[in-house]
């Protein structure tokens, strides 16, 4: 992401400082991508929700489970900017991702409802629809583009990783109401205050489109480069990390992006080249991971994976950016689109498993289970990306489940939606 000034961004009772190369520990959830970091239990954040309660920690995902999500949604408010990536890994794009995953275990309109009004936000916060001062800003690329900064303040303005959440978001949404076709030609139930569309399908066209812009104008048009067999660095006159490979956990953000974008366009039948381009990249992106990892044997003599912080570093990636990797490999494995398969993501579970966790609430800063400070600081918590990997050691599904939530609620909904989407899996599975 790129570089920004330290912003104070007030959490309940809690005060953090947020920093493009640094972390927010939002009520368990790790917000930010490089830096200083910072660590916190997951009952230390976040007094002010309500709390967010599971019936049981197996088992189907029950009713009251999804009432105590939409109970906690409806207190959410929108960011008003992308300053402190509050839409990429920040409060508002976290709570994005969490309604995403809740409605595709509940299929709860009330939920979709809630993500249309993020999404509604976070359009109309893009620099070149949006006036001053959230908007109209010339960007390093010497125009107004179509992207959402997190710094305003620094010359030039910058962009990186960040970008990929807000286009994901949007298409995401989309494609969720594509994919419940009972919805297209009913009015969306909040109304239309932006003008993006009336129907749900009118709707879920508009933020299509506006991510394709993002896209074409300024993520593929100027910040990435991707002429070496598709695989993604930063431009080299890109004032953050010109011409080097973009981090695995920004890789992410923009996959995200590309593959909700593949999908919507092949749900729409509207343009097989987008989906075809799209596809391409976030293929290239994870043979480009699996093919860097060094898989060895762990203390438990199961396969696990070393890897760096970005292409060609050297391995020890830290708690915080690992967990953002294994999200985002998650994410691309439930597609289906991807060549991904459980054998290969069974080593990343192995690895917090084994390697990571020290009884009795220790997780190591590192994927090589010893310590360091800022991101690579240990956790009392298992975070939500590493959570996902239970399913790929259902040996320790209970203890990692029970480690988060011991008295069966959070007010991470990070924590919280990733635990419902692996509940109903494991589910699914043994029924």
């Amino acid at each position: 992401m790129a570089p920004k000034k330290p912003v104070k961004v007030l959490l309940g009772s809690t005060t953090l400082a947020c920093l493009s190369a640094g972390v927010i520990a939002v009520a368990g959830v790790a917000s930010g991508t490089e830096g200083t970091g910072a660590t916190a239990s997951v009952a230390a954040v976040g007094k002010a929700r309500p709390a967010l309660t599971f019936s049981s920690l197996d088992g189907p995902v029950t009713p009251d489970e999804i009432k105590s999500f939409t109970a906690y949604i409806k207190t959410l408010t929108p960011a008003a900017d992308n300053i402190g990536n509050q839409w990429a890994q920040g409060h508002s794009g976290e709570d994005t991702k969490a309604m995403g995953l809740v409605y595709e275990v509940s299929a709860d309109r009330a939920i979709l409802d809630r993500m249309i009004v993020f999404c509604d936000a976070v359009l109309s916060e893009r620099n070149d629809l949006a006036k001053r001062p959230v908007g109209q800003h010339v960007l390093w690329t010497g125009k107004v583009d179509p992207a959402w900064p997190n710094d305003v303040t620094t010359k030039p303005v910058g962009t990186g990783g960040e970008q990929g959440d807000p286009v994901g978001h949007l298409a995401n949404c989309a494609r969720l109401i594509l994919r419940t076709p009972a919805l297209w030609q009913t009015p969306v139930t909040t109304g239309d205050p932006h003008g993006y569309g009336a129907t749900y399908l009118d709707r879920a066209k508009r933020f299509v489109a506006e991510a394709d812009t993002a896209v074409d104008r300024h993520i593929l048009a100027r910040l990435l480069d991707v002429s070496k067999g598709n695989r993604q660095y930063f431009a080299a006159d890109s004032p953050y990390k010109g011409g080097q490979p973009v981090p695995w956990n920004q890789q992410m953000m923009f996959d995200y992006a590309f593959q909700n974008l593949a999908i919507a366009h092949q749900l729409l039948g509207d343009d097989p080249k987008r989906v075809k381009r799209y596809d391409a990249l976030v293929q290239s992106s994870v043979d480009w991971f699996f093919s860097s990892v060094r898989t060895y044997t762990d203390p438990a003599g199961r396969p696990a994976y070393d890897w760096g912080y970005a292409p060609a570093t050297n391995g020890k990636e830290d708690n915080n950016h690992g967990s953002l990797d294994c999200a985002g490999l998650y994410r691309a494995y439930l597609s289906g689109r991807y060549k991904i398969t459980p054998a290969m993501l069974a080593p990343l579970a192995n690895t917090f498993v084994d390697v990571m966790s020290k009884p009795p609430h220790h997780y190591a800063g590192k994927i090589d289970g010893t310590d360091g400070a800022g991101n690579s600081a240990p956790t009392d918590y298992v975070r939500s990306g590493w959570l996902l990997m239970a399913e790929f050691r259902p040996d320790a599904y209970q203890k990692l489940m029970n480690a988060n939530f011991p008295k069966r609620t959070t007010t991470a909904d990070d924590q919280f939606s990733r635990a419902l989407m692996l509940k109903s899996r494991r589910h699914k599975t043994q029924g």
